[in-house]
């Protein structure tokens, strides 16, 4: 069987959870006799058009840097896409496999991959859950879980208060009738974005159900995702639900607590993305409310890769002030994370976005680190509260700041009691056959492939 993946970003330019995920996939399906192909978009123009990346033939499709305003929105292919097109002709694979919406993977993608009679499965790796929510987070006013239930008055109110927008002016941009929307957004700038946001949302909801139509299998990480988009009118018998694993080879537990029980002081830590996303804002101003007096270490590791970054990272370490407790490390190389998450004795995971991982949550449960995390997302399926860990309520800096208090303050009754409930997580392996069985034999019951 060939299968190509269609992400929006590769190695070696580009690194993140989604490239991880792709590239485990392949070498787990090359290794079961499957020829694997994989095709991203270049808009930095620095790639390579052909090469190898873990022994996998790679296809990058060069697209313009700035895109038109009808290229972004997806309303027509980006130029450069029609050399996807005609690879996709070329090679003609049984499955195309797309784990990205973004510019040069979107809906005329998915139209592209329907006029060559090509079976569509798209995996979703980001809040976003396709066209489904504009603002990317699946929280309300950036304050709550969102329903998933796409009304352009409501997602449009919500969209601009993260765009910028005062909340009680938001609500009233927002109202604007969608028929009187779709003609003010021809205005330029920032006021025709505004003005036309209740329309972009109606389109939006009508791109969502088109890419429903042109595809097979959409798999999801979580059945909290499943059960928004069903409430949103997304076909049931379409979605399936294929939970995160870990892709870490050899991993070893820590040992229980009945012979290492967890000591003071308690070394929390944090590590991944270095973005606002991540409740990292929230989780410095908890740490400052601790009262000295309370023993504790907090590492925060994390790639600083561009000024905005370090920029937010100057925003942390100003918000944190002198307190020694508090240490920014540099980010972990992949072979350490298994070592540096079993040194720690809670991971924290206070995202302020829908999670549908993370997967250094897994890790850490691999490892016998118990995870405080908030209660969004797939951190409230894999944290089972006050058993193996705990879930505070996003953004919520006192309750943050209370959990991490009553850790420090007595880890035997609370670690170690979670380190004992910790279970084995699936791993890689078991997401690479789940697919292959999707991918020969669609499964009869959409409810779960775990």
């Amino acid at each position: 069987m060939k299968i190509v993946h269609l992400l929006g970003w590769y190695f070696p330019d580009s690194v993140g959870g989604t490239e991880v995920y792709v590239e485990g996939l392949c070498r787990r399906l090359s290794a079961a006799g499957h020829e694997m192909r994989i095709a991203a978009p270049d808009s930095r123009g620095t790639a390579s058009e052909h090469y190898e990346h873990d022994g996998v033939p790679v296809f990058r499709y060069t697209i313009p840097a700035e895109v038109t305003r009808d290229e972004a929105y997806h309303r027509v292919p980006v130029r450069g896409a029609e050399r996807l097109y005609a690879w996709l002709e070329r090679e003609r694979p049984d499955v195309l496999h797309i784990h990205s919406i973004t510019t040069g993977v979107g809906l005329p993608e998915f139209r592209a991959a329907a006029r060559l009679n090509i079976r569509v499965v798209a995996t979703c790796h980001l809040p976003g859950l396709g066209y489904m929510c504009r603002t990317g987070e699946l929280m309300q006013w950036g304050r709550t879980p969102c329903d998933g239930i796409v009304r352009p008055d409501k997602c449009a109110s919500c969209n601009l208060t993260r765009l910028g927008m005062h909340e009680a002016v938001a609500r009233v941009v927002g109202a604007v009738p969608v028929p009187l929307s779709a003609r003010l957004r021809a205005m330029p700038g920032r006021v025709g974005t505004s003005l036309g946001m209740s329309a972009s949302v109606a389109e939006y909801r009508d791109m969502q159900r088109e890419l429903f139509g042109l595809m097979d299998t959409f798999v999801v990480l979580n059945d909290t995702a499943r059960r928004m988009l069903i409430a949103d009118g997304a076909p049931a018998d379409k979605i399936v639900v294929n939970r995160l694993g870990i892709g870490q080879k050899g991993i070893v537990r820590k040992p229980c607590p009945d012979r290492v029980p967890t000591a003071r002081p308690v070394r929390f830590g944090y590590l991944g993305r270095l973005d606002s996303s991540k409740g990292l804002m929230e989780l410095a101003r908890a740490a400052r409310a601790i009262p000295r007096s309370i023993p504790f270490e907090l590492q925060v590791r994390g790639p600083q890769l561009d000024d905005a970054t370090r920029r937010f990272v100057g925003e942390l370490t100003s918000t944190i002030g002198d307190d020694p407790r508090v240490r920014f490390e540099p980010a972990v190389p992949a072979r350490d994370v298994p070592k540096v998450l079993a040194d720690l004795d809670v991971l924290l995971c206070p995202s302020i976005w829908f999670e549908n991982g993370p997967t250094i949550a897994l890790e850490a449960m691999a490892a016998g680190t118990p995870v405080i995390g908030s209660r969004v997302g797939n951190l409230a399926e894999i944290v089972d509260d006050g058993v193996n860990g705990r879930l505070v309520t996003a953004g919520d800096v006192d309750a943050l700041k209370n959990v991490l208090v009553e850790v420090a303050s007595d880890p035997r009754a609370t670690v170690d009691v979670w380190r004992r409930a910790l279970v084995e997580p699936r791993t890689m392996d078991d997401i690479a056959r789940d697919y292959l069985d999707l991918y020969v034999n669609r499964p009869a019951s959409c409810e779960s492939l775990s």
